[in-house]
């Protein structure tokens, strides 16, 4: 027994020098504030705008639930992995509940003011990067002031300490690349525009900061050039082997390329925080060009939505009610959501979502690589 102790450990000292990370203990997150756009939206965007109408939800919460899909959102698992309850809208004024954190992501949002501010799906929303930043800080500031008053809402609001331990989540971008692409720029403006979107993502992360934020999961972009949107409204773009728009996916590449760069600098200069950087980009390709492998089919062909080989149609969208000879008929989903990939032509389903979640929760595409459970501030000392 000695023996197969000391065998024991040694094993567990060498492993421990090869593999820090096996030494460290998880975190313990007591809450989350996610900063983003449709992505992590929980809520903001149909708080403030009309609702979405079933078969969105439809999966999971058996109703529409404010998310642009048929089920749950990557941060609603990343919620559920922390022991955390679903994030509510800032913006909801109903029934939400701000103790275990709280996400100003909303549908539309940009890093940068957008030039055309039109709360529509054809637009770009007004609470772009800045404007989240800014009511997280009103956030920070009253709720203290609620707690100390007393009362009934006191308990809905979280800790002072809470903002210091939270973990915070990003995952934003995609709408800036589209608000170039739709505002009639060339692939190459767009591109061009790219640095100038990341150093303001980098001023308002240095921000979060200085607020006293210090564990930092930043989503890269994913692949946009796969999604209907993009694949229906630009049908004279290049395709790669799989069948996505290459030169759309370029850009969204050079994005997240810019973007590790910036976290990279975060990291340098801030060695105090922890700053993740995500491939969510890998993982979301990987359903286009290996469906099958992962229990996927028909990738680029919407489950909800109306006409075309990509089954989307701006003007047809997801739930709207249209008229077909002469028949008013609301645009349903497909027979099975739990095989498809994409929901509505731009955003991905409650199946997609828990498949890359998986996938990024165990560090295997994060820089470093580090499981989410473990990408917290660590005190020296």
């Amino acid at each position: 027994m000695t023996n197969i102790s000391s065998f024991c450990l040694v094993f567990s000292t060498l492993l421990t020098i090869f593999n820090p990370i096996s030494a460290l203990k998880s975190c313990e997150f007591p809450a989350i504030f996610n900063f983003g756009d449709s992505n992590s939206d929980t809520g903001g965007f149909v708080a403030s705008f009309p609702p979405l109408n079933s078969p969105y939800g439809e999966t999971y919460f058996r109703m529409p639930a404010g998310r642009f899909s048929d089920g749950r959102l990557i941060i609603d698992f990343v919620a559920k992995s922390l022991n955390l309850s679903f994030l509510s809208a800032y913006l909801d004024s109903l029934g939400t509940n701000f103790t275990v954190g709280a996400n100003f992501a909303t549908a539309s949002s940009t890093i940068t003011l957008p030039a055309r501010i039109i709360p529509a799906n054809n637009g770009f929303s007004p609470f772009y990067f800045l404007v989240q930043y800014n009511q997280f800080e009103q956030l920070k500031a009253r709720s203290q002031l609620i707690r100390k008053q007393g009362g009934v809402f006191a308990r809905l609001m979280p800790k002072k300490e809470y903002f210091q331990k939270a973990l915070y989540t990003f995952d934003i971008g995609q709408n800036d690349l589209g608000a170039g692409f739709f505002g009639n720029k060339s692939v190459e403006e767009v591109n061009a525009s790219v640095p100038n979107i990341v150093n303001t993502f980098l001023t308002d992360v240095k921000s979060i900061y200085n607020s006293g934020a210090r564990s930092f999961w930043i989503h890269n972009t994913g692949p946009i050039g796969c999604l209907g949107y993009i694949l229906a409204n630009f049908p004279s773009a290049e395709k790669d082997s799989v069948g996505c728009a290459k030169s759309y996916n370029e850009v969204a590449q050079y994005f997240n390329y810019e973007l590790k760069e910036t976290v990279l600098h975060l990291r340098r200069v801030f060695p105090s925080a922890a700053f993740t950087y995500v491939d969510v980009y890998s993982v979301k390709y990987s359903l286009f060009s290996e469906p099958k492998k992962h229990g996927f089919e028909l990738p680029l062909v919407a489950c909800c939505g109306s006409g075309g080989m990509y089954n989307y149609n701006s003007s047809a969208g997801c739930g709207a009610t249209i008229t077909v000879n002469g028949t008013q008929i609301t645009v349903g989903s497909c027979d099975d959501p739990s095989v498809r990939v994409v929901w509505d032509g731009i955003h991905y389903t409650d199946a997609a979502n828990k498949f890359v979640f998986e996938q990024i929760s165990t560090g295997a595409f994060s820089d470093p690589p580090i499981p989410l459970k473990m990408a917290c501030h660590r005190t020296v000392g």
